[in-house]
């Protein structure tokens, strides 16, 4: 008889703070960026669970075990007219890729965007990071290659903002 699995997408609780730090630190390690990561899981805390919350995470789990989250937040589009989400992250665990868990995780933002009429959903992926390009483009979902994503922080904000 074949093993059947379930996968199901869930908003994420405060007691999952140190799971979805886990999880930024998994995904960390996977993009070759865990020297990167300054955040700590109090920061998670605050940030999805305080008082005003500006992000939010949601998680799957493959028979009722956690297996990848996507910690989003909404942004807003002038030629929209409309807000939409920005997908921060996405991660599935390796041993749990296949399985449907980013699926559910894209379509639940998806349904989300679709229910409170959002404009749409974005997100980066790394230029080397071609099973998941491959995922994203299987899904539908168009690279903008004439834009260029820019960042600014430490010394060069500062800079900015003290001129």
């Amino acid at each position: 008889m074949p093993v059947t699995t379930k996968v199901t997408v869930r908003p994420a609780v405060p007691t999952d703070s140190a799971l979805i730090y886990q999880f930024v630190r998994d995904l960390a390690e996977y993009e070759k960026l865990l020297d990167a990561v300054e955040a700590t899981e109090n920061d998670m805390t605050a940030a999805l669970f305080g008082e005003n919350p500006r992000a939010f995470c949601d998680i799957a789990e493959l028979d009722g075990q956690p297996v990848g989250f996507a910690l989003w937040f909404y942004n807003y589009s002038t030629f929209v007219g409309r807000h939409g989400i920005y997908l921060e992250d996405l991660f599935v665990r390796p041993s749990a890729r296949g399985s449907g868990a980013g699926k559910a995780l894209l379509a639940g933002l998806a349904r989300r965007c679709v229910d409170e009429k959002l404009g749409r959903l974005e997100w980066a992926v790394l230029d080397w990071n071609a099973p998941s390009i491959a995922f994203y483009d299987s899904l539908g979902a168009a690279a903008l290659d004439d834009w260029i994503v820019r960042r600014m922080t430490g010394e060069a904000l500062a800079r900015l903002a003290n001129s």
